[in-house]
């Protein structure tokens, strides 16, 4: 079985929707869709990646199914009650002079080195964040609707691998973001979101391809064939954007910090 995750074009925020830019990569990844062979095809139901969907589905006029729990990994976090976590997030913002919720990622990397309790597969589960936070709660049910979908293919989650009832070769793609990409890569792969998060940029429109290996009958896992593939952005002469990167030297006042 083969999942591909593609994050949508480069987004407006403000406005749940694309840029102009983004608008040019999601035409430039539907002249290349045809290529991808995308199987059954999902989407957030956030503006941003139905409209980068759009693009695909209409060239290749395919429909999508809208999923909620595709949208952008929606677990909040309060640093109002804990010093440590005010200090690794010191960009959060103040209303009232009382600290807003914000995403759980992100967090200062001389926090997230000296704290290896969030590289563990385990451990980040009893974390500071996760004692501040929805994260753990959002987390299984995230990963908990993607086994049930998986189980309607044939691949059952037992512990840290699937059970095979159907082997098959299908494919799935989901329309969805950078940071609810991570956790479904963190429970394919057995390791730490924290780790994804911190450790991977997937420009806008970009594709990531996992697949079943099943070495032992009825047992398989996933591992990743390509992560955050861009080539039909250069292949257009378009430059990938800087969503999901931070600053390559501190001194670079014009990317973000």
């Amino acid at each position: 079985m083969r999942i591909l995750m593609i994050r949508h074009g480069d987004p407006d925020y403000e406005h749940d929707s694309l840029t102009e830019i983004g608008r040019r990569e999601a035409a430039l990844l539907a002249k290349e869709a045809g290529s991808l062979n995308l199987g059954d095809c999902f989407v957030s139901p956030l503006g941003r990646a139905r409209e980068t969907a759009e693009y695909t589905l209409k060239k290749l006029n395919r429909s999508a199914r809208t999923l909620g729990w595709l949208r952008e990994f929606p677990a909040r976090l309060d640093v109002n009650h804990s010093d440590e976590l005010r200090r690794a997030y010191p960009d959060t913002e103040k209303k009232n002079g009382i600290y807003e919720e914000r995403i759980a990622w992100d967090m200062l990397p001389s926090y997230y080195l000296t704290h290896p309790e969030y590289m563990d597969r385990e451990a980040w589960r009893v974390s500071e964040v996760a004692r501040c936070s929805d994260i753990i709660r959002v987390y299984d049910e995230v990963t908990g609707s993607l086994d049930k979908l998986l189980a309607g293919y044939g691949y059952i989650r037992e512990g840290m691998f699937y059970r095979v009832e159907r082997a098959n070769t299908d494919t799935v793609t989901f329309f969805c973001h950078f940071g609810l990409t991570c956790v479904l890569l963190s429970h394919l792969l057995n390791v730490s979101p924290f780790s994804l998060w911190h450790g991977l940029a997937l420009a806008p429109t970009s594709v990531t391809e996992v697949v079943t290996e099943e070495r032992e009958q009825g047992i398989a896992m996933f591992r990743g064939l390509r992560f955050g593939d861009v080539h039909h952005l250069l292949a257009g002469g378009a430059k990938p954007s800087f969503s999901a990167r931070f600053c390559e030297t501190y001194g670079n006042a014009e990317q973000r910090h």
